[in-house]
């Protein structure tokens, strides 16, 4: 990890090879006795202290803004602990004002930089643990994960559905669900293995992913059939994530273990939108009943085709 943090070591490295000639140059080295062997080993401590705290930092944690703060602030600590620590072996003329500029001044900047990066990691593990805390309600809760896609199963989206339609109903507003089926997936079973389809899957679970908005919920409902609840969202906004969908998938070049062709891929999209203007307002079964009839529609419509069409919407 320190690799990435390279540049900030060997900026920190100059400015102290910086401090140190122009210590040497501008003042005299005191004689031995008039060494204060307290002050060298509490203030060569407190440089060495904050040295160390850099190098831990930046070996376990990634670029970024928190990192930047936290070495800032202590390097700038570093600098100063190590100046003042070269003070007790070298005499500075009186006007040598620089060095009593880089004590002082560098102390309190670092500390400041220290304690708003802290501010911002802490901000940071409160995010964490909010995200630990939800990972874990949800395995008490047994979601039933997927374990080839990390997906939640059929009996979530169920679960998720029905309280997604009790919120649409509440405040009037419209959803979605989207069911995808990857075309001609056993010809990937057949001529590649089992391994290589679950890995197909599993890539194509993280691509949809990436092509979702965050409030939307992504579930493998069997096989080689994705599920896709969106909150919030009227016709056009689902015909245009499914078809954003669609081309990430048909761009998507897989390659199987050991070969070295690529594969692509299709996948055909039925679309089932809740109407607020019914008398019957929608289930989570019956959404999901409409959900694959338009998906069957569709898969028939492309295999007439053979071409890229708009998502069957029921």
């Amino acid at each position: 990890m320190l690799r990435l943090h390279k540049w900030k070591l060997l900026c920190l490295a100059l400015a102290a090879n910086i401090a140190l000639i122009g210590s040497l140059v501008s003042g005299d080295l005191k004689p031995y006795d008039q060494w204060n062997w307290l002050d060298i080993i509490g203030e060569g401590g407190l440089a060495f202290l904050a040295l160390v705290w850099l190098l831990l930092i930046l070996h376990s944690r990634p670029t970024g803004r928190v990192t930047q703060l936290l070495s800032l602030g202590l390097g700038a600590i570093f600098i100063a602990g190590f100046q003042d620590w070269l003070d007790e072996f070298i005499h500075f003329p009186d006007n040598a004002l620089w060095d009593h500029w880089l004590e002082s001044g560098f102390m309190p900047v670092g500390l400041i930089l220290l304690t708003w990066g802290i501010y911002q990691w802490h901000k940071e593990q409160l995010l964490l643990a909010e995200q630990l805390r939800k990972r874990e309600r949800l395995f008490r809760e047994h979601r039933g994960l997927d374990f080839t896609t990390t997906l939640s199963g059929a009996s979530y989206l169920r679960t998720q559905l029905g309280q997604s339609l009790a919120e649409q109903r509440a405040t009037e507003t419209s959803l979605a669900l989207l069911f995808i089926d990857v075309d001609n997936f056993s010809h990937t079973n057949r001529h590649y293995g089992h391994q290589q389809g679950d890995h197909l899957l599993q890539c194509l679970s993280e691509l949809m992913l990436l092509n979702i908005r965050r409030n939307d919920l992504l579930c493998r409902y069997a096989g080689d059939r994705f599920a896709l609840v969106l909150p919030n969202t009227g016709r056009s906004m689902a015909e245009k994530i499914a078809t954003e969908i669609a081309n990430a998938v048909q761009h998507f070049a897989y390659k199987p273990f050991n070969h070295d062709e690529s594969l692509f891929h299709s996948v055909s999209i039925g679309i089932a939108l809740t109407n607020n203007d019914q008398p019957v307002a929608d289930t989570a079964c019956s959404l999901i009943e409409r959900a694959t009839i338009a998906l069957l529609h569709q898969k028939e419509k492309r295999a007439k085709e053979q071409s890229i069409t708009l998502p069957y919407v029921a």
